[in-house]
C-alpha cells in the first residue's frame, strides 16, 4: 500500500477505494452515505465535531477514506477503515478512526471469529487486548470488528505521535441499531454508551476515546 494520498475529486473519489467498489457502493448502505456525509461537510461533520466540543473547538486537519492498519496475523489482511482523520481540538491532537454504519452489523461475534482460531487469530487478538488494556477472555458476543478498529485508533495516535485516540460509530440508522452492541463494548472498559456522546475509555497515553454520532438521514438518499 502506498503511502501517498491524493485529494477526492467528491464523493464517487471514495469508491474505486472500497474492497468491493460495486458491491458496496450503494444508495442507502454505509460507503456512499458517509462519503456524500463527510464531503458535503467540509471539515468535520457537526455531529462528529459537537462531541469534541466539551474538549475544545475541533478542527479537522485531514481525512482519509478507507484507511488500511496492518496488524499481527499478516494472513487475516489489515484493518480497513471507512474514515482515518487527524483532528485539532482545543490544543490536542486526536488520531480518530470512523466507522460508517447504516443498519449493517458489526461483522462476526468474538466467538464465531475464534471457532478453530489459527496461531494468526490468537496472535492477533493477544495483540489487540494488549493494545486496548482489556484482559482475555473477552465476551463471545463481542464483535471482533470493533476490537480492531478502536486497536487502529490507539495504533496510528502512537504513529503520529497525537495527544489522543478516538474510534467514533458514525451512525446513519434512525433506529440506532447494533447500538446496543457499541454499548456492550463500551461496558469493557467501565463506560457507559451514549449516543452523541464521546467517552473516555481509557486515560493511559494516548487517551482513548469513543463514541456514536448520529448522522443526518438525509445522506441515505445520496
Amino acid at each position: 500500500m502506498s503511502n501517498i494520498y491524493v485529494p477526492t475529486s467528491g464523493p464517487h473519489g471514495w469508491q474505486r477505494l472500497l474492497a468491493k467498489p460495486e458491491k458496496q457502493w450503494s444508495t442507502g448502505y454505509s460507503a456512499k452515505t458517509l462519503a456524500h456525509c463527510w464531503e458535503a461537510a467540509n471539515g468535520l461533520p457537526p455531529e462528529i465535531a459537537s462531541m469534541f466540543e466539551p474538549h475544545g473547538r475541533a478542527e479537522l486537519l485531514i481525512a482519509i477514506p478507507e484507511y488500511k492498519v496492518s496488524l499481527p496475523g499478516s494472513s487475516l489482511g489489515a484493518s480497513q477503515n471507512d474514515v482515518f482523520a487527524l483532528a485539532r481540538v482545543g490544543n490536542l491532537t486526536y488520531a480518530v478512526m470512523v466507522e460508517g454504519k447504516v443498519n449493517e452489523p458489526f461483522g462476526e461475534r468474538l466467538g464465531d471469529w475464534l471457532h478453530n482460531a489459527s496461531e494468526g487469530k490468537r496472535e492477533r487478538l493477544e495483540y489487540l487486548c494488549k493494545t486496548l488494556g482489556l484482559a482475555q477472555p473477552l465476551p463471545h458476543d463481542l464483535h471482533y470488528q470493533l476490537l480492531h478498529r478502536t486497536a487502529s485508533a490507539v495504533i496510528e495516535a502512537k504513529r503520529f505521535k497525537t495527544d489522543a485516540a478516538a474510534m467514533i460509530v458514525h451512525s446513519f440508522s434512525p433506529e440506532k441499531m447494533w447500538f446496543d452492541s457499541f454499548a456492550r463494548f463500551a461496558a469493557l472498559f467501565g463506560a457507559t454508551a451514549v449516543p452523541g456522546k464521546l467517552i473516555a475509555a481509557r486515560a493511559s497515553a494516548p487517551a482513548l476515546h469513543i463514541g456514536w454520532a448520529c448522522g443526518d438521514c438525509a445522506f441515505l438518499a445520496a
